[in-house]
């Protein structure tokens, strides 16, 4: 089976092919958010995790108190589920859920789209964890991993993709999360992170699943 990487790479490989302009360009905004430290905000191992409630698919309110309650967390931001590499990264996820769940684990995704019928039927909502949706991106914020995507990816989006975020998202269509993960104790305390700017680039369920062995250590 290939590993997460080697999905994205391949992906990427693909869309240099197909649309070499377009790529260049994408790389051209990660070097200089990069350069810029996008992300280095981001909550740091041994923080506590900011607490939030958000609504799941179905618009009924989800608290990370209560999924504390139950055990440790992974804490999946991620752009939507119209982001190819998103869905790369969930199918992945729940090929190892199973191995995640057994060490007594939550996984949650959160994305600014809106829990309306769209959300519901979206491919990853129907994938076997919690969904919840973060408009505006304000617990992203709280995390610092909130981005404001440049034009250049906006105009992508818009055009290219055909996709009106400022409808998807019920908000603000120029914020998205920084894809990040986030696995929290169940004391709350931030035990593992993976921060990339590089949208196309994301943790593997290995190495998620090799920080839930060392909690337990």
């Amino acid at each position: 089976m290939q590993t997460l990487k080697e999905q994205t790479d391949a992906k990427i490989a693909a869309g240099r092919k197909a649309n070499p302009e377009f790529m260049k360009g994408v790389d051209a905004i990660i070097e200089e958010a990069k350069a810029f430290e996008k992300g280095s905000h981001a909550i740091k191992v041994g923080e506590k995790a900011p607490g939030f409630e958000l609504p799941n698919a179905k618009g009924e309110n989800v608290s990370v108190e209560a999924l504390l309650e139950k055990g440790p967390l992974v804490i999946t931001f991620y752009r939507g589920s119209w982001c190819p590499y998103c869905n790369l990264q969930f199918k992945a996820l729940q090929s190892r859920l199973g191995e995640i769940q057994a060490r007594g684990a939550t996984l949650i995704g959160i994305s600014p789209e809106v829990p309306d019928g769209s959300l519901s039927e979206s491919e990853i909502s129907k994938m076997e964890f919690t969904v919840l949706s973060d408009q505006n991106a304000k617990v992203a914020s709280q995390y610092g991993v909130a981005w404001e995507v440049p034009e250049f990816l906006q105009e992508h989006i818009r055009v290219d993709r055909k996709l009106d975020l400022e409808k998807i998202n019920n908000g603000n269509g120029s914020i998205l999360p920084i894809p990040a993960t986030f696995i929290v104790d169940s004391n709350g305390i931030v035990k593992w992170t993976y921060v990339n700017v590089d949208y196309r680039t994301r943790s593997e369920p290995e190495e998620i699943i090799e920080a839930l062995k060392n909690l337990s250590k």
